[in-house]
């Protein structure tokens, strides 16, 4: 498979091909030139997509695996994993700051690796996000189904699928307005969440009568009780916990002020997967032992409404469900949104067929979105008509290693660009947003990478690895196809 590299980026930092309408700001429709006019996000969107863009059931339920694997040191897995990820996440916000896009870090490694990488790392992504958009329609379908069992599971997961292919239509900023209020009830339901639990871990809730309860920590087999393997193993999950940061990201290049919106959405990583993720996680393990948390395989048995329960509040499951149902939503329009902005990217690089690059008068890619969600009807319908087949599996596992492969992308689109910046563009981009000690950063992130993997093959997640290398292997069989048009559309168009 074989993958073109060395591309060189103009020493202004413009693509080596202006005028296609993938960076910020663009107004002309890359289909056909037509002049649209494009909605901007407000501050407040992405404020709100930075803060609670990531937070869906792999948090309320997911954490739970993690810390069956890790007991009270699966703390120090989300602390791990999140080191990672904001230093991924300060990588891509320097090349944004510099230029930002839309296609985010697909247009980044096609100016600093190549197309080759750049066609692969696209649609990966795309894959990835119709596989989330068939995953949380099923999960939404059966959440809806349970307080309203008149219609099946799959008609709840087509209906929310049509109304966010609706939301989606309308413009950028019914998205984000959309996104700002499902956010909103994520945050606050963790701020509660943390400070109510904080209230139970210090023994101060009233009729609570346990007193502190930190010998939680301890008291079950010490602080790593499986070992410290189990906590590198428990980082496998959690980065893929965190995947969906970048989307904020991607968001910003389409605000009233992109370079203000970049700055915010990287500044605020760390201390987002502090406080939502690691705080949240902290809680758990000290109000209730690890090994008496049941098995999490729904919101009523996740561990968020076990430590709920401890409140004796009535009621906590269904509390739990209307908070992960609310983020089934929020991670179905960002996904949507994410898939739909990629694909029109990879139109305008060719690497999509061109028509996915139309936009209406609001500069929404109405094809993209279209072809995005079919994807997820698709992946919803094979869940539900074949449930035995193993196909919806395949779908699911195949993307497992996607967040991996971005970030690795990320890391060396990045080196490249430093490394062939004069000192005066580098100079520039650090009065806007610098890599701390690079090199170094873009190593921890690659090593990180790899680790993870391993651990993966090692920890006896076989499946998603070799999965993910078949999807990426078909789409780079493809590539020499995509090439020879590409060029050949170029040439016409330069005729």
């Amino acid at each position: 498979m074989a993958i073109a590299t060395g591309r060189e980026t103009e020493p202004s930092g413009n693509p080596d091909r202006p005028g296609r309408g993938n960076t910020a700001g663009s107004e002309q429709d890359a289909g056909g030139g037509t002049t649209v006019r494009k909605d901007k996000l407000k501050s407040r969107h992405i404020t709100m997509i930075t803060l609670g863009g990531i937070m869906g059931s792999a948090l309320f339920i997911g954490s739970g695996n993690v810390i069956a694997k890790a007991g009270p040191a699966a703390v120090m897995s989300y602390a791990i994993g999140g080191v990672l990820v904001f230093l991924a996440m300060v990588l891509l916000g320097e090349m944004a700051a510099r230029r930002p896009a839309v296609g985010s870090f697909m247009e980044y490694s096609r100016i600093n690796i190549g197309d080759g990488a750049a066609y692969i790392v696209g649609w990966l992504y795309w894959y990835f996000w119709v596989g989330v958009l068939a995953y949380d329609a099923v999960v939404g379908g059966a959440i809806l189904h349970g307080w309203f069992p008149f219609l099946d599971e799959w008609a709840w997961g087509l209906l929310m699928l049509g109304l966010f292919i609706a939301i989606n239509l309308r413009s950028v900023k019914t998205f984000g307005e959309v996104e700002f209020w499902l956010a909103s009830i994520k945050v606050v339901a963790v701020i509660i969440f943390l400070v109510v639990g904080a209230m139970l871990a210090f023994g101060l809730w009233p009729g609570d009568d346990g007193g502190a309860r930190f010998s939680n920590l301890t008291d079950h087999g010490g602080l790593a009780p499986n070992g410290m393997g189990s906590v590198v193993s428990g980082v496998a999950i959690v980065i893929f916990a965190y995947f969906g940061t970048e989307v904020a990201v991607m968001a910003a290049a389409e605000s009233e002020n992109p370079g203000k919106g970049i700055r915010q959405a990287t500044k605020t990583v760390i201390w987002r997967i502090l406080l939502f993720f690691v705080g949240s996680v902290a809680i758990i393990v000290t109000v209730i032992p690890w090994d008496s948390l049941p098995a999490a395989t729904d919101a009523a048995s996740g561990p968020f409404a076990a430590v709920i329960g401890e409140l004796g509040v009535p009621g906590a499951s269904m509390i739990m469900e209307l908070v992960v149902f609310a983020a089934v939503l929020s991670v179905m329009n960002a996904g949507l949104y994410a898939a739909s902005r990629m694909l029109s990217s990879m139109a305008e690089q060719k690497y999509a067929p061109e028509i996915t690059a139309k936009r209406n008068a609001k500069g929404v890619p109405v094809v993209a979105v279209v072809l995005s969600t079919i994807g997820g009807v698709v992946g919803c319908l094979v869940n539900f008509l074949f449930p035995d087949a193993g196909l919806f599996d395949f779908i699911m596992s195949s993307t497992g290693l996607v967040a991996l492969f971005v970030y690795a992308f990320i890391a060396l689109s990045n080196w490249n660009m430093r490394r062939k910046m004069t000192p005066e563009e580098t100079a520039a981009v650090a009065t806007k947003l610098r890599v701390p000690l690079f090199p170094l950063s873009n190593i921890i992130v690659l090593v990180g990478v790899a680790a993870v993997v391993v651990v993966m093959l090692i920890d006896g997640s076989t499946a998603e690895v070799w999965s993910s290398v078949v999807a990426t292997a078909f789409i780079g069989v493809l590539w020499p196809v995509v090439k020879r048009r590409k060029r050949a559309a170029e040439k016409e168009a330069a005729a």
